[in-house]
């Protein structure tokens, strides 16, 4: 049976075992996937260990996904953007590096939640890791503009200049937090951090547009802070990052065992497990 696994430091809370195992079933994959919590100063070391034991790919998890970017001797597009790597494959010719988290956003938001993106206005909030996963498909769809926004204004304008040559029918732009007084966006989208700290980023008033969708990339049974923030500023719509969770997860197995999973059963039920309609 073919062997899988998400590997992180914490690892007991992932839910991608479930996920990929529900994937497994409906699809009559034989394989197997597991958690593995590697020691801070031994993600290499793990991966290798279980690339031997006959693994044939891995998750990766924070906080090791710059790890797994260098350790990778190969990248697909995506994963060279992004700059760090969720998805290991192991083949014959070593060790292939992906990134589908920002594929998984886009679609969660385009098949699960009915957002269009090509032409409309979006705002992209943080300069770190997942933003840098995002940006490229966001890209893709060719929305009107593309805003990103950070505390430190400067690294969302490092990020806009690493990105520029993929914005062909984009205008991008960066700026910090207080420069986005006076604009209005149809897509808001939290790549911050701010949620764990359970507190939303300090956002303007005024920056939902008519028709608004609000997206955070965190999850969880309640309401993150963030969301709340928006549904209080007018957002005429919210959704958390559960979606884009399982999507990036689908995106992975079609990458190893060739073939799409059905991921809308499996995001109802983790969704009823939340609490959620």
């Amino acid at each position: 049976m073919d062997r899988y696994a998400v590997i992180g430091h914490p690892i007991a809370h992932s839910k991608s075992p479930r996920i990929h195992a529900a994937f497994a079933r409906q699809t009559g994959q034989a394989l197997c996937y597991e958690a593995i919590l590697a020691p801070l100063d031994g993600f290499s070391a793990s991966v290798h260990a279980f690339r031997a034991a006959g693994g044939r790919g891995m998750n990766v998890t924070v906080p090791f996904k710059l790890e797994a970017f260098a350790l990778a001797d190969q990248h697909t597009p995506r994963a060279r953007a992004a700059g760090a790597v969720n998805t290991l494959s192991f083949n014959s010719e070593g060790i292939l590096g992906d990134n589908t988290d920002g594929a998984g956003l886009v679609r969660d938001l385009s098949v699960h939640l009915g957002c269009t993106l090509k032409g409309r206005r979006i705002l992209l909030l943080g300069a770190g890791g997942a933003a840098r996963g995002a940006l490229l498909p966001l890209l893709d769809e060719q929305p009107a503009v593309l805003t990103i926004a950070n505390r430190t204004p400067r690294k969302a304008q490092e990020l806009a200049s690493r990105f520029a040559g993929s914005a062909a029918s984009t205008q991008l732009h960066a700026c910090g937090f207080e420069a986005l007084a006076g604009q209005q966006f149809d897509l808001v989208i939290n790549a911050t951090a701010a949620s764990l700290a359970d507190a939303a980023p300090a956002l303007p008033g005024g920056l939902y547009a008519p028709g608004a969708l609000a997206y955070d990339m965190m999850y969880g049974r309640d309401d993150t802070p963030f969301i709340a923030a928006a549904r209080a500023e007018g957002a005429a719509r919210t959704a958390d990052g559960l979606g884009m969770l399982v999507e990036q997860a689908a995106e992975s197995f079609a990458l190893w065992r060739g073939l799409r999973p059905d991921s809308s059963a499996v995001l109802a039920e983790l969704r009823r497990e939340l609490g959620g309609p």
